[in-house]
């Protein structure tokens, strides 16, 4: 099925600048250009289960004009439903800080909404930021509650990056205690900046029909690192960069050896995790505008208008045990904030976006 990211967007557009005061003045708003000008990215988790295919949730990019386009509170975890599952497998589950009676953390850490944000500010300076609490949940456990069945937590996670200007970009990722499940069965902390853990009791993302798989001889190889490079993140072809990139996340890379009852491998599953990826991008001759201005789209009043584009896949084909599926949700899902962002996209031919 096709959908069009405009077409929502346009649903509500007459509403929203029916309200909007200085309506003459956001009209007159220059934008940056689309392909060429300052930008920024932001998306809370995504998945590459072997190769080359992968599963992104809704991503967030900022407007055309000063404004920000924001994560809808309501995407809480991954997979969020049976067409995403079958993208990303049946077993684990990804916890993104808001919770209910199933608390998948240790004690003490509490429910959150995470934030994140893809902005371009009133000086056209492109930034973005991911915050969040995560939980990687492996139910191949068997676990009676959710916690039982954690096996990584990043809790108080946080990555940010701000392009200023071609001699000033910067980038932070950081987080304020990792835990691991460790060889006993414990959730414990590790510190806070990185995990490299050999034979985590950690099963496969999903498992192959008649496979004899033992759970207690399968066994994960662990990597927390951050994300470093453009290409370290896992993102749809209209996520760019620029002369000049910032990149900010943390990334898991992880090798299941799936055995059976006798300890021979059966295959390895190979996993590829970035959560809270975000960049900002800028051409070489990028020259910010001063703060403070008073002229059109110096302080936007805008209302929030919201646009919802699903984030999903293309179901694997019968008997692929790799489960190489392409996601698509680029700005999906997500509280666009501009009047004149909104005048532009109406403009703007439709651009296609593949969801299941």
């Amino acid at each position: 099925m096709t959908r069009f990211v405009t077409k929502l967007a346009a649903a509500t557009a007459a509403v929203a600048l029916a309200s909007v005061p200085g309506l003459a003045s956001a009209q007159t708003t220059q934008a940056v250009d689309e392909k060429t000008g300052p930008v920024s990215f932001a998306n809370v988790a995504s998945v590459r289960i072997g190769n080359p295919g992968s599963l992104i949730t809704e991503t967030q990019r900022s407007p055309l004009t000063p404004g920000q386009s924001k994560l809808s509170p309501d995407r809480t975890k991954v997979p969020r439903d049976p067409g995403e599952q079958s993208t990303f497998g049946d077993k684990w589950d990804i916890n993104l800080g808001r919770y209910g009676a199933d608390n998948p953390y240790p004690a003490g850490i509490a429910s959150r909404d995470h934030n994140v944000i893809a902005a371009l500010q009133q000086t056209t300076v492109p930034t973005a930021i991911a915050e969040s609490n995560y939980a990687l949940i492996d139910n191949g456990r068997g676990g009676a509650k959710p916690a039982d069945n954690t096996v990584l937590v990043l809790e108080g996670a946080k990555s940010s990056v701000d392009c200023n200007s071609p001699g000033k970009v910067t980038s932070s990722t950081s987080v304020e205690k990792l835990w691991v499940r460790d060889e006993n069965g414990a959730l414990k902390p590790v510190g806070a900046s990185g995990v490299d853990v050999k034979g985590l009791k950690l099963g496969p993302p999903s498992v192959v029909k008649n496979e004899n798989i033992d759970k207690g001889k399968t066994t994960s190889d662990l990597t927390v690192s951050r994300v470093t490079a453009f290409d370290q993140l896992i993102r749809q072809d209209g996520w760019r960069n620029g002369d000049v990139t910032a990149v900010a996340g943390w990334k898991l890379d992880i090798v299941t050896h799936v055995r059976d009852g006798a300890g021979k491998d059966l295959r390895e599953a190979r996993t590829t995790i970035v959560l809270g990826g975000v960049s900002c991008a800028i051409p070489k001759n990028f020259v910010a505008k001063p703060a403070g201005g008073t002229g059109p789209g110096a302080a936007p009043e805008q209302p929030a208008v919201p646009g919802t584009v699903p984030a999903g896949g293309i179901p694997p084909q019968a008997g692929d045990a790799t489960r190489t599926v392409v996601g698509l949700g680029l700005l999906g899902g997500g509280i666009v904030i501009g009047a004149a962002t909104m005048l532009l996209l109406r403009r703007r031919k439709p651009v296609p976006v593949r969801e299941k």
